[in-house]
Protein backbone atom coordinates (compact mmCIF):
# COMPACT_ATOMS: atom_id res chain seq x y z
CA UNK A 1 0.00 0.00 0.00
CA UNK A 2 1.28 2.97 -1.06
CA UNK A 3 2.01 5.90 1.91
CA UNK A 4 1.37 8.78 -0.47
CA UNK A 5 -0.48 11.36 0.69
CA UNK A 6 -3.14 11.56 -2.11
CA UNK A 7 -6.30 13.67 -0.33
CA UNK A 8 -4.68 17.30 -1.03
CA UNK A 9 -1.84 19.53 -2.25
CA UNK A 10 1.06 19.17 -0.14
CA UNK A 11 2.56 21.90 1.82
CA UNK A 12 6.17 22.88 1.42
CA UNK A 13 8.65 21.32 3.66
CA UNK A 14 10.84 24.43 5.34
CA UNK A 15 13.84 24.48 6.80
CA UNK A 16 12.78 27.36 9.54
CA UNK A 17 13.18 26.57 13.15
CA UNK A 18 10.56 24.68 14.63
CA UNK A 19 8.58 25.58 17.69
CA UNK A 20 7.29 23.35 20.24
CA UNK A 21 3.87 23.70 18.75
CA UNK A 22 5.33 22.00 15.65
CA UNK A 23 7.83 19.61 17.29
CA UNK A 24 5.08 18.23 19.39
CA UNK A 25 2.32 17.70 16.49
CA UNK A 26 5.28 16.71 13.92
CA UNK A 27 3.63 19.48 11.47
CA UNK A 28 6.47 20.34 9.46
CA UNK A 29 7.87 16.74 9.30
CA UNK A 30 4.59 15.53 7.80
CA UNK A 31 4.80 18.18 4.97
CA UNK A 32 1.67 20.60 6.93
CA UNK A 33 1.31 23.84 8.20
CA UNK A 34 -0.72 25.15 11.02
CA UNK A 35 -3.08 27.15 8.85
CA UNK A 36 -3.75 23.78 6.99
CA UNK A 37 -4.49 21.97 10.69
CA UNK A 38 -6.90 24.58 11.57
CA UNK A 39 -8.59 24.48 7.89
CA UNK A 40 -8.46 20.63 8.39
CA UNK A 41 -10.13 20.80 12.03
CA UNK A 42 -12.87 23.38 10.79
CA UNK A 43 -13.52 21.07 7.96
CA UNK A 44 -14.06 18.11 10.16
CA UNK A 45 -16.12 19.37 12.20
CA UNK A 46 -18.58 20.75 9.69
CA UNK A 47 -18.74 17.61 8.27
CA UNK A 48 -19.46 15.67 11.50
CA UNK A 49 -21.18 18.26 13.36
CA UNK A 50 -24.40 16.70 12.19
CA UNK A 51 -24.14 14.30 15.34
CA UNK A 52 -25.05 15.70 17.91
CA UNK A 53 -28.17 16.96 16.12
CA UNK A 54 -28.96 13.45 14.71
CA UNK A 55 -27.44 11.12 17.86
CA UNK A 56 -30.26 12.32 20.63
CA UNK A 57 -32.88 11.84 17.26
CA UNK A 58 -31.51 8.25 17.44
CA UNK A 59 -31.35 7.32 21.29
CA UNK A 60 -33.14 10.21 23.15
CA UNK A 61 -36.79 9.79 21.96
CA UNK A 62 -37.44 5.93 22.41
CA UNK A 63 -38.53 4.81 25.77
CA UNK A 64 -36.73 1.79 27.44
CA UNK A 65 -38.53 -0.98 29.44
CA UNK A 66 -39.49 1.91 31.99
CA UNK A 67 -41.30 4.28 29.84
CA UNK A 68 -38.22 6.50 30.17
CA UNK A 69 -36.40 8.37 27.60
CA UNK A 70 -32.47 9.85 27.35
CA UNK A 71 -34.10 13.17 26.02
CA UNK A 72 -32.65 15.23 23.28
CA UNK A 73 -31.27 18.26 24.99
CA UNK A 74 -29.47 15.75 27.61
CA UNK A 75 -28.30 13.73 24.95
CA UNK A 76 -26.82 16.39 22.77
CA UNK A 77 -25.43 18.10 25.42
CA UNK A 78 -23.44 14.72 26.22
CA UNK A 79 -22.96 13.93 22.65
CA UNK A 80 -21.05 17.41 22.24
CA UNK A 81 -19.22 17.06 25.10
CA UNK A 82 -17.40 13.59 25.20
CA UNK A 83 -17.29 14.09 21.40
CA UNK A 84 -14.58 17.24 22.20
CA UNK A 85 -13.20 15.94 24.77
CA UNK A 86 -12.27 12.58 23.15
CA UNK A 87 -11.42 14.24 19.89
CA UNK A 88 -8.75 16.56 21.91
CA UNK A 89 -7.48 13.69 23.53
CA UNK A 90 -7.13 11.86 20.35
CA UNK A 91 -4.85 14.34 18.91
CA UNK A 92 -3.39 15.45 22.12
CA UNK A 93 -1.94 11.66 23.17
CA UNK A 94 -2.18 10.12 19.56
CA UNK A 95 -1.19 12.69 17.33
CA UNK A 96 -3.35 11.90 14.59
CA UNK A 97 -6.43 13.45 12.89
CA UNK A 98 -8.93 11.15 13.27
CA UNK A 99 -11.92 12.59 14.95
CA UNK A 100 -14.32 10.95 17.58
CA UNK A 101 -18.21 11.41 18.54
CA UNK A 102 -20.86 9.07 18.79
CA UNK A 103 -20.75 6.16 16.52
CA UNK A 104 -23.88 5.83 14.13
CA UNK A 105 -23.76 2.02 14.13
CA UNK A 106 -23.25 1.64 17.66
CA UNK A 107 -26.10 3.85 18.23
CA UNK A 108 -28.65 2.62 16.14
CA UNK A 109 -28.10 -0.96 17.26
CA UNK A 110 -28.63 0.22 20.88
CA UNK A 111 -32.19 1.21 19.71
CA UNK A 112 -33.10 -0.69 17.68
CA UNK A 113 -32.02 -4.02 18.69
CA UNK A 114 -30.94 -4.10 22.18
CA UNK A 115 -33.75 -1.80 23.78
CA UNK A 116 -35.95 -4.40 22.32
CA UNK A 117 -35.00 -7.16 24.94
CA UNK A 118 -37.37 -7.52 27.59
CA UNK A 119 -37.09 -5.52 31.08
CA UNK A 120 -33.47 -3.55 29.80
CA UNK A 121 -33.47 0.27 30.68
CA UNK A 122 -31.01 2.48 28.99
CA UNK A 123 -28.87 3.33 32.53
CA UNK A 124 -28.55 -0.50 32.13
CA UNK A 125 -27.39 -0.74 28.14
CA UNK A 126 -25.17 1.77 28.33
CA UNK A 127 -23.43 0.04 31.13
CA UNK A 128 -23.41 -3.14 27.89
CA UNK A 129 -21.49 -0.16 26.26
CA UNK A 130 -19.00 0.32 29.18
CA UNK A 131 -17.88 -3.28 29.43
CA UNK A 132 -17.70 -3.42 25.70
CA UNK A 133 -15.28 -0.66 26.32
CA UNK A 134 -13.63 -1.63 28.82
CA UNK A 135 -13.27 -5.23 27.29
CA UNK A 136 -11.63 -3.93 23.86
CA UNK A 137 -9.11 -1.43 26.14
CA UNK A 138 -7.86 -4.96 27.16
CA UNK A 139 -7.52 -5.91 24.16
CA UNK A 140 -5.74 -2.99 23.04
CA UNK A 141 -3.65 -3.48 26.56
CA UNK A 142 -2.19 -7.21 25.74
CA UNK A 143 -1.49 -6.28 22.16
CA UNK A 144 -4.15 -8.16 20.43
CA UNK A 145 -6.13 -5.40 18.80
CA UNK A 146 -2.86 -4.20 17.30
CA UNK A 147 -1.90 -7.66 16.29
CA UNK A 148 -5.44 -8.43 14.14
CA UNK A 149 -4.05 -4.94 12.14
CA UNK A 150 -0.77 -6.37 11.43
CA UNK A 151 -2.24 -9.70 10.51
CA UNK A 152 -4.42 -8.01 7.62
CA UNK A 153 -2.75 -8.95 4.31
CA UNK A 154 -1.64 -5.19 2.33
CA UNK A 155 -4.49 -5.53 -0.46
CA UNK A 156 -7.43 -6.34 2.12
CA UNK A 157 -6.14 -3.22 3.81
CA UNK A 158 -6.44 -1.63 0.55
CA UNK A 159 -9.81 -3.23 -0.27
CA UNK A 160 -10.75 -1.45 3.30
CA UNK A 161 -9.53 1.89 2.11
CA UNK A 162 -11.03 1.68 -0.76
CA UNK A 163 -14.67 0.12 0.34
CA UNK A 164 -14.78 3.24 3.09
CA UNK A 165 -14.47 5.64 0.24
CA UNK A 166 -17.51 4.08 -1.31
CA UNK A 167 -19.36 4.03 1.85
CA UNK A 168 -18.33 7.77 2.35
CA UNK A 169 -19.65 8.78 -0.82
CA UNK A 170 -22.97 6.70 -0.87
CA UNK A 171 -23.25 8.75 2.90
CA UNK A 172 -22.92 11.83 0.85
CA UNK A 173 -25.46 11.16 -1.73
CA UNK A 174 -27.76 9.70 0.51
CA UNK A 175 -27.72 12.93 2.99
CA UNK A 176 -27.87 14.97 0.10
CA UNK A 177 -31.31 13.40 -1.47
CA UNK A 178 -29.32 12.61 -4.13
CA UNK A 179 -29.90 9.06 -3.75
CA UNK A 180 -32.95 8.37 -1.86
CA UNK A 181 -34.78 5.38 -0.42
CA UNK A 182 -37.45 4.23 -3.02
CA UNK A 183 -40.89 4.89 -0.88
CA UNK A 184 -43.10 2.52 -2.70
CA UNK A 185 -41.20 -0.38 -1.88
CA UNK A 186 -43.58 -3.07 -1.46
CA UNK A 187 -44.06 -2.57 -5.77
CA UNK A 188 -40.66 -2.23 -7.02
CA UNK A 189 -37.16 -4.15 -6.44
CA UNK A 190 -35.26 -0.97 -6.31
CA UNK A 191 -34.07 -0.03 -3.14
CA UNK A 192 -32.81 3.17 -3.98
CA UNK A 193 -33.50 5.62 -6.52
CA UNK A 194 -32.18 8.89 -8.23
CA UNK A 195 -33.44 12.30 -6.56
CA UNK A 196 -37.46 12.39 -6.11
CA UNK A 197 -39.14 10.19 -8.35
CA UNK A 198 -35.86 10.01 -10.87
CA UNK A 199 -35.61 13.47 -10.84
CA UNK A 200 -33.47 15.92 -9.24
CA UNK A 201 -35.75 18.91 -7.46
CA UNK A 202 -35.47 21.41 -4.98
CA UNK A 203 -33.00 24.35 -3.72
CA UNK A 204 -30.93 21.68 -1.62
CA UNK A 205 -29.86 19.53 -4.34
CA UNK A 206 -29.07 23.27 -6.04
CA UNK A 207 -26.32 23.66 -3.16
CA UNK A 208 -25.23 20.13 -3.34
CA UNK A 209 -24.13 20.52 -6.97
CA UNK A 210 -23.08 23.88 -6.37
CA UNK A 211 -20.58 22.90 -3.81
CA UNK A 212 -19.30 19.15 -5.62
CA UNK A 213 -18.32 21.26 -8.64
CA UNK A 214 -16.51 24.19 -7.01
CA UNK A 215 -14.95 22.03 -4.99
CA UNK A 216 -13.70 20.06 -7.79
CA UNK A 217 -12.78 23.29 -9.61
CA UNK A 218 -10.69 24.29 -6.82
CA UNK A 219 -8.90 21.43 -6.16
CA UNK A 220 -8.07 20.85 -9.75
CA UNK A 221 -6.88 24.51 -9.60
CA UNK A 222 -4.18 23.75 -6.58
CA UNK A 223 -6.27 25.99 -4.30
CA UNK A 224 -5.81 25.29 -0.59
CA UNK A 225 -8.24 24.33 1.68
CA UNK A 226 -10.57 23.66 -1.24
CA UNK A 227 -12.74 21.04 0.36
CA UNK A 228 -13.45 23.54 3.59
CA UNK A 229 -13.77 26.77 1.11
CA UNK A 230 -16.71 24.36 -0.93
CA UNK A 231 -18.40 23.51 2.39
CA UNK A 232 -18.30 27.20 3.65
CA UNK A 233 -19.75 28.46 0.23
CA UNK A 234 -22.26 25.75 0.22
CA UNK A 235 -23.52 26.61 3.67
CA UNK A 236 -23.55 30.59 2.72
CA UNK A 237 -25.79 29.66 -0.25
CA UNK A 238 -27.65 27.35 1.81
CA UNK A 239 -29.12 30.13 4.18
CA UNK A 240 -29.28 33.00 1.51
CA UNK A 241 -32.06 30.09 0.07
CA UNK A 242 -33.61 29.67 3.08
CA UNK A 243 -33.74 33.05 4.26
CA UNK A 244 -35.38 34.13 0.68
CA UNK A 245 -37.76 31.02 -0.38
CA UNK A 246 -38.46 29.56 3.41
CA UNK A 247 -37.53 25.48 2.06
CA UNK A 248 -38.03 24.11 5.40
CA UNK A 249 -37.68 20.60 6.32
CA UNK A 250 -37.54 17.42 4.53
CA UNK A 251 -40.07 16.26 7.20
CA UNK A 252 -42.26 18.49 5.81
CA UNK A 253 -41.13 18.73 1.84
CA UNK A 254 -39.97 16.15 0.07
CA UNK A 255 -37.81 18.76 -1.67
CA UNK A 256 -36.66 20.50 1.80
CA UNK A 257 -33.32 20.13 3.96
CA UNK A 258 -32.52 16.84 5.02
CA UNK A 259 -31.87 17.35 8.40
CA UNK A 260 -30.35 20.80 9.42
CA UNK A 261 -32.28 24.02 8.27
CA UNK A 262 -29.97 26.50 7.97
CA UNK A 263 -30.56 29.75 9.89
CA UNK A 264 -29.38 31.05 12.73
CA UNK A 265 -31.25 29.56 15.68
CA UNK A 266 -30.23 31.21 18.33
CA UNK A 267 -27.73 32.05 20.89
CA UNK A 268 -26.08 30.67 23.90
CA UNK A 269 -27.94 28.07 26.32
CA UNK A 270 -26.79 26.16 29.58
CA UNK A 271 -26.73 22.67 28.94
CA UNK A 272 -28.39 19.96 30.83
CA UNK A 273 -25.52 17.44 31.63
CA UNK A 274 -27.88 14.97 33.92
CA UNK A 275 -26.68 12.12 31.77
CA UNK A 276 -23.07 12.02 32.94
CA UNK A 277 -22.24 8.73 35.06
CA UNK A 278 -25.85 7.72 34.44
CA UNK A 279 -24.98 3.98 33.53
CA UNK A 280 -25.72 0.99 35.74
CA UNK A 281 -22.55 -1.13 35.49
CA UNK A 282 -24.43 -4.43 36.66
CA UNK A 283 -28.34 -3.80 35.99
CA UNK A 284 -28.42 -5.85 32.69
CA UNK A 285 -26.67 -8.89 34.00
CA UNK A 286 -29.59 -9.13 36.74
CA UNK A 287 -32.41 -8.71 34.92
CA UNK A 288 -31.77 -10.84 31.75
CA UNK A 289 -28.96 -13.28 33.20
CA UNK A 290 -25.25 -13.55 32.55
CA UNK A 291 -24.80 -15.31 29.65
CA UNK A 292 -27.25 -13.29 27.39
CA UNK A 293 -25.87 -9.88 28.94
CA UNK A 294 -22.34 -10.94 27.79
CA UNK A 295 -23.65 -11.80 23.91
CA UNK A 296 -25.14 -8.45 23.94
CA UNK A 297 -21.31 -6.75 24.84
CA UNK A 298 -20.19 -9.09 22.79
CA UNK A 299 -22.40 -7.83 19.68
CA UNK A 300 -21.07 -3.95 20.46
CA UNK A 301 -17.60 -5.04 21.17
CA UNK A 302 -17.72 -6.75 17.46
CA UNK A 303 -19.44 -3.61 15.79
CA UNK A 304 -17.18 -0.83 17.67
CA UNK A 305 -13.74 -2.90 16.92
CA UNK A 306 -13.69 -3.64 13.47
CA UNK A 307 -15.64 -0.23 12.81
CA UNK A 308 -12.63 1.44 14.39
CA UNK A 309 -9.83 -0.66 12.21
CA UNK A 310 -11.74 -0.14 9.11
CA UNK A 311 -11.90 3.35 9.16
CA UNK A 312 -8.40 3.95 10.83
CA UNK A 313 -6.62 2.43 8.01
CA UNK A 314 -8.50 4.25 5.70
CA UNK A 315 -7.60 7.64 7.17
CA UNK A 316 -4.00 6.65 7.90
CA UNK A 317 -3.44 6.00 4.42
CA UNK A 318 -4.81 9.49 3.30
CA UNK A 319 -2.69 11.18 6.05
CA UNK A 320 0.09 9.79 4.77
CA UNK A 321 0.58 8.53 8.37
CA UNK A 322 1.24 4.42 7.27
CA UNK A 323 4.52 3.09 5.78
CA UNK A 324 4.62 0.64 2.74
CA UNK A 325 4.39 -1.81 4.99
CA UNK A 326 1.15 -0.96 6.26
CA UNK A 327 1.84 0.34 10.18
CA UNK A 328 0.12 3.31 11.70
CA UNK A 329 2.25 5.76 13.12
CA UNK A 330 1.03 5.40 17.20
CA UNK A 331 -1.46 3.42 16.49
CA UNK A 332 -1.25 1.75 20.29
CA UNK A 333 -2.23 4.94 21.18
CA UNK A 334 -4.66 5.68 18.41
CA UNK A 335 -6.74 2.28 19.25
CA UNK A 336 -6.53 3.04 23.16
CA UNK A 337 -8.20 6.24 22.66
CA UNK A 338 -10.74 4.62 20.46
CA UNK A 339 -11.20 1.96 23.39
CA UNK A 340 -11.72 4.38 25.97
CA UNK A 341 -14.47 6.35 23.83
CA UNK A 342 -16.63 3.17 24.44
CA UNK A 343 -15.71 3.99 27.95
CA UNK A 344 -16.33 7.35 28.13
CA UNK A 345 -19.39 7.40 25.74
CA UNK A 346 -21.42 4.34 27.71
CA UNK A 347 -21.02 6.36 31.42
CA UNK A 348 -21.87 9.47 29.79
CA UNK A 349 -25.24 7.95 27.81
CA UNK A 350 -24.14 9.44 24.90
CA UNK A 351 -23.11 5.69 23.07
CA UNK A 352 -20.16 4.61 21.85
CA UNK A 353 -17.51 7.37 21.04
CA UNK A 354 -15.63 6.33 17.75
CA UNK A 355 -13.40 7.30 15.28
CA UNK A 356 -15.32 9.14 12.39
CA UNK A 357 -14.85 8.46 8.60
CA UNK A 358 -15.79 11.84 8.38
CA UNK A 359 -12.46 12.83 9.70
CA UNK A 360 -11.49 11.99 5.87
CA UNK A 361 -13.08 15.24 4.59
CA UNK A 362 -10.49 17.09 6.98
CA UNK A 363 -7.52 15.23 6.07
CA UNK A 364 -8.47 16.05 2.63
CA UNK A 365 -8.68 19.90 3.83
CA UNK A 366 -4.92 19.51 4.92
CA UNK A 367 -5.41 17.64 8.10
CA UNK A 368 -2.38 15.42 8.97
CA UNK A 369 -2.04 16.00 12.62
CA UNK A 370 -3.27 16.12 16.10
CA UNK A 371 -3.65 19.42 15.89
CA UNK A 372 -6.56 19.32 13.73
CA UNK A 373 -8.46 17.27 16.16
CA UNK A 374 -7.39 20.07 18.81
CA UNK A 375 -9.31 22.51 16.43
CA UNK A 376 -12.32 20.02 15.88
CA UNK A 377 -12.64 19.02 19.64
CA UNK A 378 -12.46 22.96 20.91
CA UNK A 379 -15.22 23.18 18.08
CA UNK A 380 -17.22 20.65 19.70
CA UNK A 381 -16.98 21.62 23.60
CA UNK A 382 -18.08 24.87 22.46
CA UNK A 383 -21.10 23.38 20.12
CA UNK A 384 -22.46 22.44 24.00
CA UNK A 385 -23.13 25.87 25.12
CA UNK A 386 -23.45 27.47 21.23
CA UNK A 387 -26.62 25.78 19.74
CA UNK A 388 -26.11 27.53 16.16
CA UNK A 389 -22.28 25.73 15.56
CA UNK A 390 -24.31 22.91 14.35
CA UNK A 391 -27.60 23.44 13.46
CA UNK A 392 -26.33 26.34 10.94
CA UNK A 393 -24.75 23.37 8.19
CA UNK A 394 -27.33 21.60 6.22
CA UNK A 395 -25.97 18.01 5.58
CA UNK A 396 -26.25 18.96 1.72
CA UNK A 397 -23.27 21.85 2.07
CA UNK A 398 -21.21 18.73 3.63
CA UNK A 399 -22.36 15.81 1.20
CA UNK A 400 -20.13 17.35 -1.55
CA UNK A 401 -17.23 17.17 0.58
CA UNK A 402 -17.90 13.55 1.78
CA UNK A 403 -18.28 12.44 -2.16
CA UNK A 404 -14.81 14.03 -3.13
CA UNK A 405 -12.83 12.58 -0.60
CA UNK A 406 -14.68 10.00 -1.44
CA UNK A 407 -13.14 9.30 -5.25
CA UNK A 408 -10.10 10.15 -3.24
CA UNK A 409 -9.90 7.18 -0.89
CA UNK A 410 -11.37 5.20 -4.19
CA UNK A 411 -7.90 5.56 -5.85
CA UNK A 412 -6.75 3.27 -4.00
CA UNK A 413 -7.89 0.10 -5.72
CA UNK A 414 -4.64 -0.08 -8.34
CA UNK A 415 -2.76 -1.31 -5.68
CA UNK A 416 -5.04 -4.51 -4.75
CA UNK A 417 -3.81 -7.43 -6.68
CA UNK A 418 -6.53 -8.32 -8.53
CA UNK A 419 -4.94 -11.17 -10.11
CA UNK A 420 -4.53 -13.40 -6.97
CA UNK A 421 -8.19 -14.88 -6.64
CA UNK A 422 -7.40 -15.31 -2.98
CA UNK A 423 -7.27 -11.43 -2.65
CA UNK A 424 -9.25 -9.84 -5.56
CA UNK A 425 -12.23 -11.68 -4.73
CA UNK A 426 -12.08 -11.04 -0.68
CA UNK A 427 -11.26 -7.36 -1.65
CA UNK A 428 -14.58 -7.22 -3.91
CA UNK A 429 -16.39 -8.67 -1.53
CA UNK A 430 -15.10 -6.13 1.58
CA UNK A 431 -15.65 -3.29 -0.67
CA UNK A 432 -19.10 -3.54 -1.69
CA UNK A 433 -20.16 -4.85 1.30
CA UNK A 434 -19.59 -1.47 3.10
CA UNK A 435 -21.88 0.57 1.40
CA UNK A 436 -24.76 -1.76 0.73
CA UNK A 437 -24.55 -2.84 4.25
CA UNK A 438 -23.97 0.68 5.38
CA UNK A 439 -21.42 -0.96 8.09
CA UNK A 440 -17.89 -1.04 7.77
CA UNK A 441 -17.57 -3.93 9.95
CA UNK A 442 -19.78 -6.18 7.99
CA UNK A 443 -17.30 -5.59 4.82
CA UNK A 444 -14.57 -6.33 7.06
CA UNK A 445 -16.33 -9.17 8.03
CA UNK A 446 -17.32 -10.49 4.40
CA UNK A 447 -13.45 -9.93 3.36
CA UNK A 448 -12.02 -11.61 6.36
CA UNK A 449 -14.53 -14.72 5.75
CA UNK A 450 -14.10 -15.45 1.69
CA UNK A 451 -10.12 -14.78 2.18
CA UNK A 452 -9.58 -17.31 4.84
CA UNK A 453 -12.03 -19.58 2.75
CA UNK A 454 -10.73 -18.84 -0.64
CA UNK A 455 -7.00 -19.39 0.85
CA UNK A 456 -8.00 -22.77 2.03
CA UNK A 457 -9.39 -24.14 -1.18
CA UNK A 458 -6.50 -23.18 -2.99
CA UNK A 459 -4.72 -25.27 -0.37
CA UNK A 460 -2.47 -22.43 0.58
CA UNK A 461 -4.22 -22.26 4.25
CA UNK A 462 -0.84 -22.14 6.11
CA UNK A 463 -0.51 -19.10 4.79
CA UNK A 464 -3.02 -17.59 6.24
CA UNK A 465 -2.25 -15.52 9.81
CA UNK A 466 -3.58 -17.69 12.47
CA UNK A 467 -5.39 -14.29 14.14
CA UNK A 468 -6.79 -14.22 10.33
CA UNK A 469 -8.69 -17.74 11.45
CA UNK A 470 -9.90 -16.61 14.66
CA UNK A 471 -11.30 -13.08 13.53
CA UNK A 472 -12.68 -14.67 10.66
CA UNK A 473 -14.24 -17.61 13.30
CA UNK A 474 -15.92 -14.69 15.26
CA UNK A 475 -17.56 -12.86 12.63
CA UNK A 476 -18.86 -16.14 11.23
CA UNK A 477 -20.29 -16.39 14.87
CA UNK A 478 -21.44 -12.82 14.45
CA UNK A 479 -23.35 -13.20 11.52
CA UNK A 480 -25.14 -16.43 11.76
CA UNK A 481 -26.62 -15.31 15.18
CA UNK A 482 -29.41 -14.43 13.72
CA UNK A 483 -30.20 -17.67 11.41
CA UNK A 484 -29.22 -19.82 14.85
CA UNK A 485 -31.64 -18.00 17.26
CA UNK A 486 -34.50 -18.27 13.58
CA UNK A 487 -33.67 -22.05 13.46
CA UNK A 488 -33.51 -22.43 17.62
CA UNK A 489 -37.56 -20.60 17.83
CA UNK A 490 -38.68 -21.62 14.72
Amino acid sequence: MSSENTAAPQAPQTRTTQGALDRYFKITERGSTISAEIRGGLATFFAMSYIVVLNPLIIGLVKDANGHALGVPQVAAVTALIAGIMTIAMGIYAKQPFAMAAGLGVNALLATTILSTPNLTWPQIMGLVVWAGVLMTGLVLTGFRTAVFEAVPESLKTAIVVGIGFFIAFIGLVNAGIIRRTVDAAHTTVPVTFGVGGHLLGWPTVVFLVGLFLTIALFIRKVRGAILYGVLASTVLSIILEAVFHIGSSKDNPTGWSLNVPAWGGGSALPDVSLLFSADMFGAFGTIGGMAATMLVFTILISAFFDAMGTTVGLATEAGTIDKDGKIENIDRVLLVDALGSVAGGGTSSSANQIFVESATGIGAGARTGLANVVTGALFVGAVFLSPLVTIVPFEAVAPAMVFVGFLMIRQAVHIDWQDWGLGIPAFMTIIFMPFAYSIADGIGAGFISYVFIRMVQGRGREVHWLMYVVSAVFLVFFSTGLINGFTHG
